[in-house]
């Protein structure tokens, strides 16, 4: 082991030379590596791995070195897209890429270098022009017909962060077999500063690089207007209803006013401070709607204007935090779980009120997102699939049932913020969701009721629900070991939750279930069908659970509470104790 840990530095100290010295770093890199030359812990942690491509692809702290994001890192993965494209699509003729951007530090350096790698390897690029939502990319793609896409954001990351989400040519991220595919070809590029890059000139004039328009927005949101419309709501009850809406600095400004203005929201507030796009995200901790305080001056502007919904979405829109006032006039933030069942019984009572519902309909969420949804959608009999974290999963189970007919997609959610409603997209969609949010509202506010109001009738139906995400922070080199010894330990003893009994535990590693027989205290095993990832999830008698995974996107362990009950403060209860079980694992 010294003498592994000894070749590491040693391989680590001769990539830091061999960057430094390379006469084509630009300068902030080279300034940045010139800082940190006596700091071996820094340069350690730039240099001990290659940034990894995960099934989202790329996201890191921006800077020098193999572990961050740069124009080199970029161009890397780029070409080993490229080689995929290659391999995915015999006709040369058919390739092409579109890439898409927000408002972080280098998200318009970035989309230009992966537009120009591409069409050196003769890949034709449609690269946007401005500002686009995460959503829009995914529809971008799937309307211009293009082999794959590439968004360049690192959603709600503090600022430092930049990332390359990467999708397939059905708008979907690429699933985990196909991330391993472009994960190799990467790995096989073995000199990061050799990538072919084409001229920008070279590439307009061979029409492998071309610029995608504001006409792809005005499709877009006319495709969110026509899908998401609710024909129980009227005019009247849309220019009544009051919306504050803050897009937290980032892309949903213009597509989430356009919809709302064109749909007649005439009393719809955009947070002025929060209007313009701004990578450095100055007015929050966090450009995150998880976050309660990201919604701070959104929620005084609510109280200004005597708002009925406040809505903010992150930095490339694809998730959307919501506030309702009350009966009382105060605001109460909701989670994305109490909104996503709101969500979907306000789109099944108004599907069948409209004669829509469509044949064999299905609802989707994933394996860490609260039961309410479920609940709801049992009761109208629509089906519900449950899905691995990360909505390329719902994304990939919609294009499943597209080709086999069996069922029709309804709506898909996680307990992160996103919500898909139409599936012309196929990842998660902030801008559909503000509409129907604000549609939703208006439908509310006709009778009287607030969203607060909504959602207590839903629990007096349905049962108390009440979910927790607790989060784990372990930064650095040595984050990830850490992260991992944490969960190996839960697979060796099981954690334990005072006054819940344990009746099983999925851990989706292994994708095995035990469960205790109703009987005895005897365990079975039996497999479990969706594909590996590491989650441990535990299910307690009377329908509470908690899970366990790591993050995919930031040094994190992810810890999940949810509790049921028949009462309010039977649901609270419940949901203390499972905190207190976490607090005594953390110990």
């Amino acid at each position: 082991d010294w003498l592994m840990e000894v070749e590491l530095d040693m391989n680590v100290s001769l990539e830091y030379e061999r960057w430094i010295q390379n006469p084509n770093l630009p300068t902030n890199l080279r300034d940045e590596l010139e800082s940190i030359r006596t700091d071996e812990r820094a340069i350690y942690d730039r240099f001990y791995q290659d940034l990894e491509f995960g099934t989202g692809g790329l996201r890191g702290v921006l800077g020098a070195g193999l572990n961050r994001m740069n124009i080199f890192t970029v161009r890397r993965a780029s070409l080993g897209l490229a080689k995929w494209v290659a391999r995915s699509e015999p006709d040369a003729a058919k390739r092409s890429v579109v890439v898409g951007y927000d408002c972080r530090r280098m998200s318009t350096e970035f989309a230009l270098e992966v537009g120009l790698v591409m069409a050196e390897a003769g890949i034709r690029a449609h690269v946007f022009t401005h500002l686009c939502p995460t959503p829009e990319l995914s529809f971008a793609v799937r309307e211009l017909g293009a082999s794959t896409g590439v968004m360049i954001t690192a959603s709600h990351n503090p600022p430092e962060y930049n990332g390359y989400k990467v999708y397939g040519s059905d708008g979907c991220q690429v699933l985990p077999d196909a991330a391993s595919d472009i994960t190799s070809l990467i790995e096989s590029i073995s000199d990061i500063f050799a990538v072919p890059v084409m001229g920008k000139d070279e590439a307009e004039a061979k029409g492998l690089l071309a610029w995608v328009s504001s006409e792809i927005d005005h499709r877009y949101c006319d495709r969110v207007m026509r899908e998401i419309r609710i024909h129980g709501v009227t005019d009247e009850q849309r220019a009544d209803v009051r919306v504050v809406y803050t897009p937290l600095h980032g892309t949903g400004y213009i597509p989430v006013k356009t919809v709302l203005g064109e749909m007649g929201y005439k009393q719809a507030y955009i947070v002025p401070e929060q209007a313009e796009p701004d990578g450095e995200f100055r007015t929050v901790k966090s450009p995150n709607p998880e976050e309660h305080d990201a919604l701070k001056l959104a929620i005084e502007a609510a109280r200004r204007q005597n708002a009925d919904v406040v809505m903010g979405t992150d930095p490339d829109a694809d998730r959307v935090g919501v506030a309702v006032r009350t009966a009382t006039g105060e605001y109460r933030l909701l989670s994305g779980n109490q909104t996503g069942g709101l969500l979907l019984d306000f789109l099944l009572k108004q599907r069948k009120t409209e004669g829509k519902m469509p044949m064999n309909p299905i609802v989707f969420k994933t394996i860490v997102t609260s039961e309410l949804g479920a609940a709801i959608a049992r009761r109208h009999s629509v089906a519900v699939e449950d899905t691995l974290t990360g909505f390329k999963y719902i994304g990939e189970r919609i294009g499943h049932y597209e080709r086999t007919g069996e069922k029709t997609f309804l709506f898909g959610y996680e307990e992160s913020y996103g919500y898909l409603i139409s599936p012309f997209v196929r990842d998660k969609d902030a801008v559909q969701s503000c509409l129907l949010i604000a549609e939703m509202a208006a439908w509310y506010k006709s009778r009287g009721l607030t969203l607060a109001d909504g959602l207590e009738q839903l629990f007096s139906e349905v049962g108390w629900y009440a979910e927790q995400l607790i989060s784990v922070t372990m930064p650095g080199a040595d984050g990830v070991a850490k992260i991992q010894a944490a969960i190996n330990g839960l697979r060796e003893q099981p954690i334990e939750v005072d006054g819940l009994v344990l009746t099983a535990v999925e851990d989706y590693e292994t994708r095995m279930r035990k469960a205790r027989s109703n009987s005895n205290s005897d365990w079975s095993s039996e497999p479990l069908h969706l594909p590996q990832s590491d989650v441990i999830r535990y299910l307690f008698e009377g329908g509470s659970w908690l899970a366990v995974r790591p993050s995919g996107t930031e040094p994190k362990m992810k810890i999940y509470l949810g509790a049921k009950a028949a009462t309010k403060d039977g649901c609270e209860e419940i949901l203390q104790s499972l905190n207190h079980a976490v607090q005594r694992l953390k110990a």
